[in-house]
This record gives structure tokens, C-alpha cells and sequence, in this order.
């Protein structure tokens, strides 16, 4: 293993011991769920936004999983407060899957990427941004 990889592994493992914006907003803007069946992976999103309606006041997560799921949704926690709706609507995986740094087997990306989508869901809910189209090809997940 790479000094890179081990210094990732070690990120991964502070997010999800330590991890960033967990929580409940209660009076969200917006907010949405997420499921991964396949390895029992939970995530719950929250929302608020600044007085101008679209920037990210504040944004928290809830949920219980593998490592990956926890950590990365708490790393994307951090990577969003302070943009706009529109901005993270139009976020792109890799830029997550960049964060993340390590390489990840398939199942693991679903992993990964799950509080993406539940963060995009809410986001569509509450302020009806546009759904990415590279969602669709994740009907084992459950968002809502």
C-alpha cells in the first residue's frame, strides 16, 4: 500500500469516527432518506439554507453504515455548506470519489455515493433542482 493510500485509509477512518455535520436539523428545508439494501447502508439528510433561499446554511447527516457510506457523506458534508442548490445539484460524483482518494470496488462506489444522491434527492425536493441522470442506473438504492 501506497504512503497516499494509507494516509487516505486514515482520513476515511478519522470522517467516520469523527464524523463531520452529523446530526438532525429539525425544521429542515429540505430533507430526504437514502437506502442501500445490498449492505444495509442508511443515510438521512438535512438541510437549511441561507436568508437568499438557495445557499447552504447548513447541512447534517443521520444514518448508520460501513465505513465508506459514513465517511464519505461526512466529507461531502463539509464539501457543500456554503454553495448554492444549484452548484451541488450539479456536483459531480468524481469530485466526491476525488475526496474520497481511495479506489473503490463497485459495491463500495454505491458505498460512497449514497448520501450524494439522498443530499441530491432532498435538494430536488426542496428546491426543485434537476435529478442527475446518472442516478437512474441505481434502482438498488432506495431515495425518497
Amino acid at each position: 500500500m501506497s504512503e497516499f493510500d494509507q494516509l487516505y485509509r486514515e482520513v476515511i477512518l478519522d470522517h467516520y469516527k469523527n464524523p463531520r455535520g452529523h446530526g438532525v436539523i429539525d425544521d429542515a428545508d429540505a430533507s430526504a432518506d437514502g437506502q442501500n439494501p445490498l449492505c444495509g447502508d442508511e443515510v438521512s439528510i438535512y438541510v437549511s439554507f441561507e436568508p437568499d433561499g438557495d445557499t447552504i446554511e447548513e447541512v447534517k447527516f443521520s444514518g448508520r453504515g460501513c465505513a465508506i457510506s459514513q465517511a464519505a457523506t461526512s466529507m461531502l458534508m463539509e464539501m457543500v455548506k456554503g454553495r448554492s442548490a444549484s452548484e451541488v445539484a450539479t456536483l459531480s460524483k468524481d469530485e466526491l470519489l476525488d475526496e474520497v482518494g481511495i479506489p473503490l470496488t463497485p459495491i463500495r462506489l454505491k458505498c460512497a455515493l449514497l448520501g450524494l444522491w439522498t443530499l441530491k434527492v432532498a435538494l430536488h425536493k426542496g428546491k426543485g433542482t434537476p435529478l442527475p441522470e446518472e442516478a437512474a442506473g441505481l434502482d438498488d438504492l432506495t431515495l425518497g
